[in-house]
């Protein structure tokens, strides 16, 4: 009996497993070359389109009360991905700055593919991570962030983010008819003195200053330095350059999907600085299957803001009275995201419905529209 039910839980998380198959995919590329470097970032944007396309849509929900005994294969598989992507990225500098079958163009078409794992697998998870209280997991989820350079991600989420989503205090909601190409560079700035700025008001908060110990971007920069010297001990200055390219495609790889998840989408301003309460209906949801499986259910964004601590095994789908949905998956909305006038054509006229369903009593978006602090700060 015991043994038939782990068999039943390992073979529900089976299929969000599926992203380790990146792994051989990618060192395959690296062995044969060629052509074959631009296997992972179709198999990740391409073919996963059309795995979403096959598998439909997935509309269930699991039990939000079920216990953390049952979801042991769901909390194995973002565990065991630090050590898996560590042993890859160093693995593979080591390899191609000691080969000569691949020329630099494939050397750095295939770090752009470990970037797109780093930063759709890697950053993802580590998502999930920071978002738990064990400190393990914790430090898996910095040491992921570390490997791509973007460790001020968990202070800039966890203090930031989601405090002030769907407002102008959080950089990475995309303003209305703001580009990509416009929000990436302001992101890349802001998030970072946000994330700065919270941690250091966090410790004035208890008469400390910024440069005390317990500030976790001694941390970060401590990790951060540690990966940048591994690189070069392992392949030299060659070594350092691809890993960079790695880290710079991880982090193009967040931010897309950032710019994708509240695009146009906004609090109400109650006025003296205040806000509404966050809703499901402050970000964009996708049921597709497929991309859920490699995503971990990033896509059911609403519930993860509705529910913060919730793993991703338990995030519930809500349906459009309760939350806006996107009409494709990550795979094809990130893609549209680089290609500002499809993405207007696609998704303006839905923000525009969302307003008229959510805020019919709301006659004047301008403000909102704004892409510098539009709104009082609180």
């Amino acid at each position: 009996m015991i043994a038939s039910d782990t068999m039943s839980r390992w073979q529900s998380a089976l299929p969000f497993w599926i992203s380790y198959l990146l792994i051989p995919l990618l060192w395959f590329s690296a062995l044969v070359g060629g052509w074959w470097i631009l296997l992972v970032p179709l198999s990740t944007w391409w073919a996963f389109a059309v795995l979403d396309r096959l598998t439909g849509l997935n509309l269930e929900n699991a039990d939000p009360d079920t216990s953390e005994d049952q979801l042991s294969w769901y909390i194995l598989l973002t565990k065991y991905w630090a050590p898996v992507q560590f042993v890859t990225l160093y693995g593979l500098i080591w390899y191609t700055t000691h080969t000569d079958h691949l020329s630099t163009i494939e050397k750095i078409g295939l770090f752009f593919g470990m970037g797109v794992i780093s930063g759709t697998i890697g950053i993802n998870y580590s998502h999930e991570l920071m978002h738990q209280k064990g400190k393990l997991e914790r430090w898996l989820g910095d040491i992921l962030l570390a490997m791509v350079l973007y460790s001020h991600f968990r202070s800039e989420h966890l203090l930031v983010h989601h405090r002030y989503v769907g407002t102008p205090r959080d950089p990475v909601t995309a303003r209305y008819n703001e580009g990509f190409y416009r929000f990436y560079p302001r992101v890349l700035r802001q998030s970072l003195v946000s994330a700065f700025n919270a941690e250091r008001n966090k410790l004035a908060r208890k008469d400390l200053p910024w440069t005390a110990s317990t500030n976790p971007f001694w941390r970060y920069w401590a990790l951060q330095g540690a990966m940048l010297l591994l690189a070069v001990l392992i392949g030299g200055w060659a070594g350092l350059a691809l890993f960079l390219v790695q880290a710079g495609t991880a982090i193009w790889q967040l931010e897309l999907v950032n710019y994708v998840e509240h695009y146009g989408l906004t609090r109400k301003y109650l006025g003296e600085g205040k806000y509404e309460q966050v809703r499901p209906r402050h970000s964009w949801n996708a049921s597709q299957k497929a991309s859920n499986w490699l995503l971990i259910n990033l896509q059911r964004h609403s519930d993860h803001h509705f529910k913060p601590s919730r793993r991703f095994p338990l995030l519930q789908h809500h349906a459009e009275e309760a939350a806006p949905q996107l009409p494709y998956g990550y795979p094809v909305m990130t893609v549209a995201a680089m290609i500002p006038p499809l993405w207007r054509r696609v998704m303006n006229p839905r923000v525009r419905a969302w307003r008229r369903q959510y805020y019919p009593e709301v006659t004047n978006w301008k403000p909102y529209n704004k892409a510098q602090n539009p709104m009082p700060r609180t």
